[in-house]
């Protein structure tokens, strides 16, 4: 049945690979030039969750692991997937315990995000989490996690410098970033995250 996406006329769909986490799927199409083609589409099975847990002086959680798909080193704030009409906050939750060993009082969301949308439908939360109570670490079999402590500002760095280049990461310590210099963060917290002198050598 023909059905349309937009300017985009779709004749056919058939689903051609599918695991428990993304599956892909090819569409004829016309497109909006009127010519025909093809196009692919990697669906998730979960939503992207991220966590920037910060502490009351302006330090951070960072995550170090090896990342498969591009076979190099990452360091990145706590990220996790969870399954799609789920309770986003809760998946976050159980991503920081897994991840970090930590558990958090106060959530606050402040960042949604489209990953990747020319080719996959994969959509993303983001949470910075305070009130952190350390614990034990949970990592699933597929991870081997070394964690840091880091002051806010010098993850910035980090992200200036090219060190940090997750997206996620990237996206939620400018976004931190801008709330704490416009009065949209507890005024505190704020402080802290912005004091150079808090900054380690």
């Amino acid at each position: 049945m023909t059905s349309s996406r937009g300017p985009w006329q779709v004749n056919d769909s058939r689903e051609i690979y599918r695991n428990p986490w993304i599956s892909l799927t090819e569409h004829a199409v016309r497109q909006p030039d009127g010519e025909p083609g093809v196009y692919g589409v990697v669906g998730f099975a979960n939503l992207a969750l991220a966590i920037l847990p910060l502490f009351e002086d302006g330090r951070l959680i960072l995550v170090g692991q090896h990342r498969f798909p591009l076979d190099r080193y990452s360091w990145e704030i706590p990220e996790g997937g969870g399954p799609i009409g789920t309770d986003p906050r809760d998946g976050a939750a159980r991503e920081l315990r897994e991840e970090t060993g930590y558990t958090a009082r106060h959530w606050q969301e402040i960042l949604r995000m489209d990953l990747s949308n020319s080719v996959t439908d994969e959509a993303a939360i983001g949470y910075i989490a305070t009130g952190l109570t350390p614990g034990e670490a949970e990592p699933d079999g597929t991870e081997e996690l070394v964690t840091r402590d880091i002051h806010f500002l010098d993850a910035l760095d980090e992200v200036s410098s090219g060190k940090i280049s997750d997206a996620l990461t990237v996206a939620m310590l400018l976004r931190a970033y801008y709330m704490a210099r416009e009065g949209a963060l507890d005024r505190n917290l704020a402080v802290a995250m912005l004091d150079k002198g808090a900054r380690r050598s």
